[in-house]
């Protein structure tokens, strides 16, 4: 076998183990998310409810920044899961804190108000990506 090939069979495995580790941070975290949030996102999204679904998107987004400059940073797994869960904890206080601080947006976004998600999504994805420079060092 080839330098390239040996390389590939050796960091494959530690590939899917890393990407795991953040899809489930990811996963876990969005979950948790949903259960902070004074609307059911879900529920909204299922009734097609376009300012729910942005909101969400951003969420998502917003959440998977800091995960994903974790795994460019790390240098194991332990790294990755500190890192992070660190992060995730973070996000998630200051999405809270977001959530309350525009007061108002919550009736907003279950009455299908687009902009008042995008306003969300702006302040979540701000967060996102000073929490990820900050990781970055």
């Amino acid at each position: 076998m080839g330098g390239e090939t040996l390389a590939f069979v050796e960091a494959f495995p530690r590939f899917l183990l890393w990407t795991a580790a953040a899809g489930a941070m990811l996963a876990i975290a969005s979950t948790i998310y949903v259960l902070l949030t004074p609307w059911k996102e879900v529920a909204l999204i299922r009734e097609g409810n376009s300012a729910a679904a942005v909101a969400f998107a951003g969420v998502l987004i917003g959440l998977a920044i800091p995960l994903a400059i974790s795994l460019s940073v790390s240098t194991s797994i332990r790294d990755i899961v500190i890192w992070g869960v660190a992060t995730v904890v973070l996000q998630l206080f200051v999405f809270r804190l977001v959530d309350m601080l525009l007061t108002g947006l919550p009736q907003r976004i279950r009455e299908g108000e687009v902009s008042a998600a995008v306003l969300l999504v702006g302040a979540k994805l701000a967060t996102a990506l000073i929490l990820g420079a900050a990781l970055a060092g």
